[in-house]
């Protein structure tokens, strides 16, 4: 045996060869429906208050505040409505609307001439084409200027009790963490996320994944280490995992302040927001 052959052979630990770590098996589809299903129940428990973060009293009311939330917080229009639905109370009301009066109204909300526009016209169409009545149907919804599938969902799974899946940014961006969906464009993600629950369920899932959306799993640092799914989560770790470090990114009533409801729900558990006049 020639000298470089000893050399190798002497290199080698006693136990021999290491082998090599199997890399760990993709999970399996009924594996992440599961998991997907046992994240909506535990959500369940965290947040039982959850549904859409927008004061309304009535389906007209919820279809202009869903409108309205376009580009700015669920806050900042739960700040405007009051004085919205004091003045134009039915779509009646709206259609008629002088639009300089309507835009001053709404200006806190941002982009208010493309708002007050549509509007404007979706009370026109709700008075010439539905009586003043919203409809129920996701047909018809969308047919309605300013409003998208999203909004419609909305306000069928919220106001009349139709299940619908409502894809927002917390959404998209939870649900692709989680691995249920690599889909970016929204009614994809609402497609495939569709086929996780059964019909009947659609419409909770959302406000229970947008509520740690805004409170926890936030886009650039997520809050990891306080995140009560974190057992779940396969991309735990992409933010600070560290309980008393993450402790300090949580936001509203888990961070231990107001919420966004001027009227929230009488089992939620933080205070309510500002009204706009104290907020400044």
């Amino acid at each position: 045996m020639s000298g470089k052959q000893n050399s190798a052979v002497g290199e080698q630990s006693p136990a021999g060869p290491k082998k090599a770590t199997k890399a760990p098996k993709p999970e399996s589809r009924l594996a992440m429906i599961r998991r997907a299903r046992r994240i909506n129940r535990e959500l369940a428990e965290v947040y039982p208050y959850a549904h859409p973060e927008l004061d309304f009293e009535n389906p007209f009311q919820l279809l202009v505040a869903t409108v309205l939330s376009a580009q700015t917080t669920d806050l900042r229009v739960n700040q405007t409505t009051p004085a919205l639905f004091a003045k134009y109370p039915t779509p009646e009301d709206m259609a008629a609307a002088a639009p300089e009066e309507l835009e001053a109204i709404i200006r806190p909300t941002g982009f208010f001439r493309a708002k007050a526009k549509s509007l404007i016209g979706l009370s026109t169409a709700l008075r010439d084409n539905f009586g003043g009545e919203v409809p129920g149907r996701l047909k018809d919804l969308v047919t309605l200027p300013g409003v998208g599938r999203k909004t419609a969902n909305v306000v069928l799974g919220n106001g009349f009790g139709v299940p619908g899946l409502t894809v927002d940014t917390h959404f998209g961006r939870l649900v692709r963490r989680w691995k249920w969906t690599e889909q970016e464009d929204p009614e994809k993600v609402e497609a495939e996320t569709a086929e996780i629950f059964p019909k009947s369920e659609w419409t909770m899932p959302p406000p229970r994944i947008i509520s740690p959306g805004r409170r926890i799993c936030h886009s650039r640092k997520p809050a990891c280490g306080a995140c009560p799914i974190a057992h779940l989560c396969p991309s735990y770790g992409e933010g600070e995992t560290d309980p008393e470090k993450a402790k300090k990114l949580l936001k509203y009533e888990m961070g231990g302040q107001p919420g966004q409801r001027l009227s929230p729900p009488p089992d939620y558990p933080g205070k309510p927001a500002p009204t706009l006049g104290e907020a400044e």
